[in-house]
């Protein structure tokens, strides 16, 4: 099998697992508050990576070097951004917190140009434009010309979230930590505060089997397996665009796992928002792919 095919199915296992992401949020956050799941998941994530660290020899590189990056960098992921998201999801219907979500990477383009110096091209502009129409369209749930949203905070979550991870991205632009190492240092940082919130706040109650079995599904497979998966992929394959444009296929599988399992009724206006989404997304991933 050559490396193309190894890393297009290693993509595929990694969109999978990020498929499920909303619904487990969703069925997660029925039984435990946003604090209680980010804590319980950051736990099972950060001893899941420590593990491979371990296995793979990086414990020392690990605990010696890269603490000053992980130390904001822990703030920002995992504390920050997955507090932010799992409010927009506990406050909004898991399709609209999902599709929200997915403009991370044109909110990443905009912040680039005065983060990194970039320029935004044509392109940019028409793919934000088009893809943000779609956000008035799922914020309003299709009344586009009336401005009074169902549920405002828990848009302004989502889209703080977004602006959360791509920040957190371009920041990390010059980081020189590998990749898993960065991962486990930043949620060594970010568990303790998490940890103190917990504490201070509401305190971990128990909810049950199930509860505890969504919150650890959290942790293994969105913030774990499917991270470890992903960073194969890119690394195998010959040209980034094979295994990026995977993404794409998420949201439709994401929108039918909710209908199936969390009883989501499918809203017209999320559907033709993230039709805008992702067509916005699409011209920027052809604009990047003939770079």
């Amino acid at each position: 099998m050559n490396q193309d095919r190894q890393a297009i199915l290693y993509g595929l296992g990694a969109v999978a697992l990020w498929s499920t992401v909303a619904t487990a949020f969703k069925v997660a956050l029925a039984w435990m508050s946003p604090l209680e799941l980010m804590w319980l998941a950051a736990l099972v994530s950060w001893a899941f990576m420590f593990v491979l660290v371990v296995k793979q020899g990086h414990l020392t590189e690990a605990l010696r070097y890269g603490w000053r990056t992980a130390a904001w960098a822990g703030l920002m992921n995992p504390v920050a951004y997955y507090l932010v998201l799992f409010a927009a999801y506990d406050r909004l219907p898991g399709q609209e917190a999902m599709a929200l979500n997915y403009t991370w990477a044109l909110a990443m383009a905009l912040l680039a140009v005065p983060i990194l110096g970039q320029r935004l091209t044509r392109m940019d502009v028409v793919a934000g434009l088009i893809a943000y129409a779609g956000v008035w369209v799922i914020a309003t749930r299709g009344n586009v010309f009336n401005v009074d949203f169902a549920d405002p905070l828990g848009v302004v979550f989502a889209l703080v979230s977004t602006l959360l991870w791509a920040l957190y991205w371009l920041l990390n632009a010059r980081d020189q930590r590998a990749p898993l190492v960065a991962q486990w240092q930043n949620f060594s940082v970010g568990l303790p505060v998490l940890t103190l919130l917990l504490i201070v706040g509401p305190g971990f109650s128990w909810h049950g089997w199930q509860a505890l079995g969504a919150g650890v599904y959290v942790g293994l497979f969105e913030m774990g397996v499917a991270f470890i998966l992903w960073q194969m992929a890119v690394r195998k394959v010959s040209r980034t665009a094979k295994v990026s444009n995977l993404i794409f296929l998420s949201p439709p599988v994401s929108l039918l796992l909710l209908y199936l399992v969390v009883n989501e009724p499918l809203l017209a206006s999320t559907l033709v928002g993230l039709m805008l989404i992702l067509s916005g997304l699409a011209l920027q991933q052809l604009q990047s792919s003939k770079a």
